[in-house]
């Protein structure tokens, strides 16, 4: 019966880690991230339009991060086990890799009609 008592308070002490300070850090990362973004999107690219070609792939990455973030932190996910991890990660990632290939399909139909 102790053993129970003890797993039930580790797992509960895994979620009580997400304190108000915590919470506010990953908030204020997220805030600069999406300031970056910005930064980016609204002063770099308008005067300098050459730097679009970077401009995408950091957009992807900076998004990505943010993802992890609010999946790992205020989506609980961080705190699973690895089997539920998994378990919801790799799907999205057959999707994304499905979106991808459907998305390079499209584009050479495309070509194919005209």
């Amino acid at each position: 019966m102790s053993a129970e008592s003890q797993e039930v308070h580790h797992e509960e002490g895994d979620h009580q880690t997400m304190t108000k300070k915590r919470i506010w850090k990953i908030a204020l990362y997220l805030s600069i991230i999406t300031a970056i973004e910005f930064t980016i999107a609204l002063a770099i690219i308008p005067g300098h339009p050459e730097y679009l070609k970077y401009a995408n792939p950091a957009y992807i990455l900076l998004t990505l991060v943010k993802a992890f973030y609010i999946v790992a932190f205020f989506m609980h996910l961080k705190f699973e086990k690895v089997g539920l991890a998994l378990s919801i990660i790799v799907p999205i990632l057959f999707i994304i890799g499905l979106i991808l290939v459907l998305t390079n399909e499209s584009h050479h139909w495309i070509t194919l009609r005209q």
